[in-house]
């Protein structure tokens, strides 16, 4: 599987490439149908701390593309919302794979 990154003003972060690898590499191994990953870090200016450290992960996978955001106050946060959503999106995807 590729893993895209981009970084939209946010400094480029290896930890932050590294820790969002890991997690999608735990899709990957089950669900061996992934092609593609593409990961967003960018900033939004909000009037909560809570909020604003925004990561995007949109999957290339067989039927239309999944997408993801999570928006905390850490990406380490906004990564781990987002590769949970994908998780449950992905089991939604292979249950229909497998009554086809």
């Amino acid at each position: 599987m590729n893993i895209n990154f981009e970084y939209h003003g946010v400094k480029a972060s290896n930890r932050l490439e590294i820790m969002a690898a890991q997690r999608l590499e735990k899709l990957l191994d089950k669900y061996d149908f992934i092609v593609r990953a593409d990961v967003f870090f960018k900033t939004e200016n909000t009037s909560s701390p809570d909020t604003g450290m925004i990561c995007n992960i949109r999957l290339s996978s067989p039927g239309p593309r999944l997408f993801a955001e999570g928006s905390h106050g850490s990406f380490e946060q906004s990564i781990a919302e987002a590769t949970d959503d994908l998780k449950r999106q992905l089991e939604k995807r292979k249950a229909k794979m497998k009554t086809r």
